[in-house]
């Protein structure tokens, strides 16, 4: 096996381990409130969970993978150190998932990724292979970095207004129910953890589909920026078994620090973060589900009462988010200095 085959074999790799993390990072997003809420208990919420994360990428389309994968343009670079920088953004991201998720910080694997790439691309061949798409903002397109960025920066926006918005409109409606209303509210969380689960396996694994074909046009493996089916199965049962190994520690911090959450703020949150998903997915729009389910979470906690929502780890989380895109660009301009010892990826 000549060098470019073995690193290109080494950066898909690498990235299927990328996916397995955000997996298991992402896992707390999707079943936290659903077993804080006692609607399910762990085993069943992962299991549910894991069928329909595995259908999502594989009915999601392709729109989020194309956003993804045109983000930086190595065209024009070497194809070794091409998939080199590649291997180096996606290490100092997969670095990034596993110290937060040691911390028990949901921090987004998006800004991570996104941070990671940009990084190792800017240290190694200069900031002008980053399709950053600023100036084309100012025409009304929106493309590349920008539309990485804005999707990213809007969607947690998104995540508190519709959580909100809903949390008022079923207050309103359960005024006068019972306490027997809270068995039909954890019912029908089987439905809206199933949607949730499905668009975060159309948004998230997408991202992985979306490098493992740019590292597939840059080794010189296929002509044009498309998505193999076989990429997608992969890419879907990486995600999918990160979710079924569990994500424990954010769990916590989801489901019982931001919140108590209670039936009908678990079905709320699963409604509101399965719609402006599966809205960002059809748009393209590559979102963090962390930023989503955390915002619609306290979203819904203003809604009902304010001071209850614990603003203060709401504020830890907010740091978290701030610094992960540069934390992870760290990461890997220094992981591709240890790279460049051995195989020589900067020069």
């Amino acid at each position: 096996m000549d060098t470019l085959s073995l690193i290109a074999v080494l950066a898909i790799v690498l990235v299927l381990i990328f996916d397995l993390s955000n997996g298991f990072h992402d896992a707390a997003n999707i079943i936290a409130t659903v077993i804080a809420s006692r609607a399910m208990s762990p085993m069943m919420a992962v299991v549910i969970v894991g069928v329909f994360e595995f259908l999502g990428p594989l009915l999601g389309g392709t729109a989020v993978a194309n956003t993804i994968g045109s983000f930086i343009n190595l065209t024009e670079v070497d194809r070794v150190q091409a998939v080199k920088i590649v291997l180096a953004g996606v290490a100092g991201a997969l670095s990034w998932n596993l110290i937060t998720w040691w911390k028990g910080l949901p921090s987004s694997s998006s800004h991570a990724l996104v941070g990671g790439l940009i990084g190792a691309v800017a240290a190694s061949v200069g900031g002008h292979h980053v399709v950053w798409g600023f100036s084309e903002l100012m025409q009304g397109r929106v493309h590349g970095v920008t539309k990485v960025l804005l999707a990213l920066l809007l969607s947690p926006v998104a995540g508190f207004v519709v959580g909100y918005i809903i949390q008022k409109i079923m207050l309103a409606v359960l005024y006068r129910a019972s306490p027997s209303a809270n068995r039909w509210l954890r019912g029908a969380q089987f439905f809206t953890s199933i949607g949730l689960a499905f668009s975060h396996g159309a948004n998230d694994a997408q991202k992985s589909m979306g490098i493992i074909s740019m590292v597939l046009v840059l080794a010189g493996w296929q002509t044009g920026f498309h998505v193999p089916f076989w990429v997608m199965i992969a890419c879907a049962l990486a995600l999918t078994c990160g979710v079924l190994s569990g994500g424990w520690r954010i769990v916590r911090t989801m489901g019982f620090s931001i919140y108590r959450v209670r039936p009908i703020h678990a079905l709320d949150s699963q409604l509101t973060s399965a719609a402006v998903i599966m809205a960002a997915s059809a748009l393209g729009a590559p979102v963090s589900t962390t930023h989503v389910v955390t915002t619609s979470i306290m979203g819904i906690g203003a809604a009902e009462r304010p001071r209850a929502v614990r603003w203060k780890k709401a504020e830890e989380i907010g740091w978290t988010w701030i610094i992960t895109i540069p934390g992870a660009a760290i990461m890997a301009v220094s992981i591709g200095a240890l790279f460049h010892a051995a195989i020589g990826l900067f020069h």
